[in-house]
């Protein structure tokens, strides 16, 4: 599979389909080569950032934001041929939305707070000396912002409005 006809593939596939296409090819191109954990670890930055808002709506949306996953920064035409992997970010993808989809305080998290991540050997980003909140294998995950999901920003600004 080409990446370039896996992003066509999300862009006419229904909610939640899509996203769970975009989640687990992200996993795949970012942390195939890692522990479960840390593949899991990716997947919950990006789950992060979908309940921000800050890059964008769906999770195809954040994924494919301007230079912040691999979908973005890989030539479109890399292939995701290691069928196992592929296999195994599936089931991570699938697995963390599962996760992610109950509520805040039953949710096991691996990397709490966790907005960002790099892999040393191949990226030093400007916020790469953030608060770190892991190492897993080679990639180690930081909390450049906090991020606070869309729906707890939005009570929150209506509570400050309604005391104001």
């Amino acid at each position: 599979m080409q990446l370039s006809w896996i992003l066509w593939l999300a862009s006419i596939l229904p909610q939640p389909a899509a996203d769970s296409l975009c989640l687990s090819t992200t996993v795949y191109l970012e942390a195939r080569n890692q522990s479960e954990r840390g593949q899991k670890a990716v997947a919950e930055v990006a789950l992060r950032r979908q309940d921000s808002g800050l890059w964008g709506e769906s999770m195809c949306e954040v994924v494919t934001a301007r230079k912040q996953f691999a979908p973005t920064i890989v030539s479109p035409r890399t292939r995701l041929n290691n069928v196992e992997a592929w296999s195994q970010a599936v089931t991570i993808a699938l697995e963390a939305e599962r996760n992610w989809s109950l509520p805040p305080g039953e949710r096991t998290e691996i990397v709490p707070g966790a907005s960002h991540f790099m892999a040393h050997a191949i990226a030093s980003p400007g916020w790469r000396n953030a608060y770190q909140v892991a190492q897993i294998g080679d990639h180690t995950f930081l909390r450049v912002q906090r991020l606070t999901p869309r729906a707890a920003a939005g009570a929150s600004a209506s509570a400050a409005a309604a005391k104001g």
